[in-house]
């Protein structure tokens, strides 16, 4: 386990930045007051090792949290040696992912021009913010690549016109939330084929998110588009899940067999149609939850395939 020695910010950037003992991770965002912090990219929040900033002082240097401009100072783990991906801790509540491991310096800073060197580029650690939350001085800092991040889209015209109350997509997260799970953003899209396509696009693509949960839009009406616009989207397909889902649901109603519901991948995401009622979304997840959390370390590289 590491820990945070410091947090630190600047309202402008390009200055060094001062501890400010805590602050606010905001999520998809940053830190909340920081000249860097920025949705619009994967670099939202640096971090730097007191064993990084040790070795500039090795050389005669009187630096210490902040003077290399990173949000948090830490202590305790090798942050730099980690791999993009890695998922992190900090603190009680807030949680964010590892996007890059250095930088490169288009200009020599003050730093540089004092000793010949500067640890910034080649240790310094940068971060997206996945879930947000309070830190402070002294808060524990740890790896956890057990989380699994979940996008939700509800596929209903109804919903997304306002006329009706979405349930299905708390019950979801709710279901994901017993292992542990995160859900990062749910949106309401109207059975539009193009509409939800793209909507499982940005959860993919953009948000980054493991797993992709799609609830309604799996009948036969004729508004019943969900598995057409994963087909557009996924370049391979999982079929024991729906698989699994339906042959459990069949104990429950003959309806079961009607269901249309299709999985698969994109990319590093496993996207996966729901039946429409809260219930069914339970009861659906109730079976397959089992096996998600081995399907997406596989996926992200954490994990191996099962061997013989």
């Amino acid at each position: 386990m590491g820990k945070i020695v410091a947090v630190c910010s600047s309202e402008s950037k390009g200055v060094r930045k001062s501890d400010r003992g805590r602050g606010l991770l905001v999520a998809n965002f940053g830190l909340q007051g920081d000249a860097h912090a920025d949705g619009r990219w994967h670099r939202q929040v640096s971090l730097l090792a007191l064993e990084s900033i040790e070795k500039m002082r090795a050389l005669g240097l009187d630096v210490g949290p902040g003077d290399f401009a990173e949000n948090i100072t830490t202590t305790g783990l090798q942050l730099h040696t980690m791999p993009p991906g890695t998922r992190l801790r900090l603190g009680a509540e807030a949680v964010g992912e590892i996007s890059q491991i250095g930088k490169e310096c288009h200009s020599r800073c003050a730093i540089y021009e004092q000793a010949g060197d500067c640890v910034m580029p080649r240790e310094g650690v940068f971060i997206k913010v996945l879930q947000g939350g309070e830190i402070k001085n002294g808060d524990p800092l740890t790896v956890d690549n057990s989380i699994i991040t979940v996008g939700i889209i509800i596929a209903s015209d109804a919903g997304a016109a306002g006329r009706r109350e979405d349930k299905s997509g708390p019950a979801a997260a709710a279901a994901m939330a017993q292992i542990g799970a995160l859900t990062l953003e749910t949106l309401i899209v109207p059975d539009e084929l193009e509409q939800l396509a793209q909507a499982m696009r940005q959860l993919a693509d953009v948000r980054g998110c493991d797993l992709i949960l799609t609830s309604g839009g799996t009948g036969f009406s004729p508004r019943d588009i969900t598995p057409e616009a994963t087909l557009q989207v996924i370049e391979r397909q999982v079929p024991g899940l729906p698989e699994a889902m339906r042959a459990a649901s069949l104990q429950i109603s003959p309806h079961a067999m009607l269901s249309r519901a299709i999985a698969g991948i994109r990319g590093k995401s496993l996207i996966i149609n729901l039946p429409g009622s809260p219930k069914a979304v339970r009861e659906c997840l109730q079976v397959i939850m089992p096996a998600l959390p081995h399907g997406v370390e596989v996926l992200r590289g954490m994990a191996d395939n099962c061997a013989d």
